[in-house]
């Protein structure tokens, strides 16, 4: 009684964050409803047995890929206005696109069939010494190898993309010469001095600089207002 209603709980929650995600207009206000979906998604998967899942899903996509997208929301001076103002013309092109998607959807789902050995596998007992985790170890690194290598090049390649799409070359950045740093033969990066032993180094004083006197004010002229001889 006490997992159904937990159940019908985070699944409530579940669906309503997602749709808050979709709906809000705030793009800060959808990604912290995203991190709601992801906790009660998490809820979900501790209640079907799934603890690796559930601890993944709040580890990975709620501390880092939620949080990273809450960064960039917030850090980036995005004009959403401008964005929207694009609505209209880009509608033909966005619903082609959804059509498709929801095709492909249908199919898939209209062409899933359940395997007959399911019953009898859900009933089989779970073998004594095997947790969740080991299991699904079992199953990725050995049946499933080589498309969990391919998935993992997919994500490698998107990851260079990101970057090289995002690289820009801004002109006045002042960027770090290693080579020249450790280049012991350019005398403007390093001087070998040699100090005899047990005297140490010193340091020549600066020679002073002789500051330009200021010019003297001149001085008033004198008249004379004497009487002079006519």
């Amino acid at each position: 009684m006490i997992a159904a209603l937990a159940f019908y709980a985070f699944a409530a929650v579940l669906v309503t964050s997602a749709a808050m995600v979709v709906t809000s207009r705030n793009p800060v206000h959808a990604v912290l409803f995203l991190i709601l979906a992801f906790f009660n998604a998490a809820g979900l998967f501790l209640l079907a047995g799934a603890e690796f899942l559930a601890l993944i899903l709040v580890i990975v996509y709620v501390g880092a890929v939620a949080v990273l997208f809450l960064f960039v929301v917030m850090m980036l001076d995005v004009n959403f206005a401008e964005m929207r103002s694009g609505f209209v013309r880009y509608l033909p092109v966005g619903g082609a696109i959804g059509v498709v998607l929801l095709a492909e959807l249908l199919i898939v789902g209209l062409a899933w069939t359940v395997s007959p050995e399911a019953p009898r596998l859900l009933a089989a007992p779970i073998p004594e010494g095997v947790t969740n985790t080991q299991a699904l170890g079992r199953v990725i690194y050995t049946d499933y190898i080589y498309l969990f290598q391919a998935a993992g090049l997919v994500l490698l390649v998107a990851m260079i993309g990101a970057i090289v799409l995002t690289l820009r070359d801004r002109p006045g950045t002042k960027r770090q010469d290693v080579t020249r740093q450790i280049d012991r033969s350019r005398r403007d990066t390093l001087d070998m001095i040699s100090v005899p032993s047990g005297q140490g180094m010193t340091v020549p004083p600066k020679p002073e600089v002789a500051k330009p006197e200021s010019p003297k004010p001149p001085e008033p002229a004198h008249t004379s207002h004497g009487g002079g001889h006519h």
